[in-house]
């Protein structure tokens, strides 16, 4: 097995990232009520940003599209520029483990397609960032199939330090950091396929990427699968719950 892989697990910023379709997006904005006005932090927004320009220029959102790389953020400031939505659109360049933005500064927080750090830390993390009532959307990797084998959980718990949650267990997670639970969704298995096969033609050409280790063994885990996935990724939504906040009146039922 691999070494284990430091966060945040390595994704090539050329290829489109789970959930990174406009459509996700705006299902994202939907839930979190996101209006014109709403402060919006897209973390880890990779080089096309079309989160963050989606959520300025369809939603009047003010955005903060925050990323590591200058290299990857130099194309999006032109877009940006190009498009006249500097008054809107807000890209920086942070450090993961110090961000540098205000608490309680967004009414959304949008992670697409991107692990960036363990999912306890990022729950707590985040959510001293969002407003009261803000809502946090992330991705992470979920169990989905009733039998996953060894191999895989063996695997991914050691890539991300601990057990592999099925989605509801997540949301479980979710709740237990102070967030009331919202929604969760998984890559279908033909999605979880392109996503893989975008992934391995970037890989083919670019053989020599130091960090690519962990990401070829989880490749090379899908296709032993057979088209039917057991681990596959998930996109979950909770709204910051404050203390001594009573659960709404539909899960008081029964």
């Amino acid at each position: 097995m691999s070494p284990a892989e430091p966060f945040p697990l390595f994704h090539p910023a050329q290829v489109r990232r789970a959930f990174g379709s406009d459509d996700s997006t705006r299902r994202f904005a939907k839930v979190a009520q996101l209006e014109p006005g709403s402060r919006v932090l897209v973390l880890g927004c990779g080089p096309d940003g079309a989160a963050a320009l989606l959520l300025a220029k369809e939603l009047g959102c003010s955005v903060v599209a925050a990323d590591t790389d200058e290299a990857v953020l130099a194309p999006l400031r032109e877009r940006v520029k190009a498009q006249g939505l500097a008054d809107r659109l807000e890209v920086r360049r942070v450090a993961l483990d110090s961000l540098g933005l205000p608490e309680g500064g967004f009414n959304g927080i949008l992670i697409q397609g991107h692990v960036l750090y363990p999912l306890r830390p990022t729950l707590a993390g985040m959510r001293a960032l969002l407003a009261k009532r803000g809502r946090l959307g992330l991705t992470f990797p979920a169990k989905v199939g009733r039998f996953a084998p060894k191999a895989a959980l063996d695997f991914w718990e050691k890539r991300i330090g601990g057990p592999l949650l099925l989605p509801r267990e997540l949301l479980q997670v979710l709740e237990a950091a102070g967030y009331e639970p919202e929604s969760a969704e998984t890559l279908h298995d033909s999605e979880l396929d392109v996503l893989y096969r975008d992934i391995e033609a970037h890989l083919a050409s670019a053989p020599a990427e130091p960090r690519a280790a962990g990401l070829r063994e989880e490749v090379s885990l899908h296709r032993e699968s057979n088209g039917k996935a057991s681990v596959s990724y998930a996109f979950v939504v909770g709204r910051r719950k404050e203390p001594g906040e009573k659960p709404p009146a539909s899960r008081d039922r029964g």
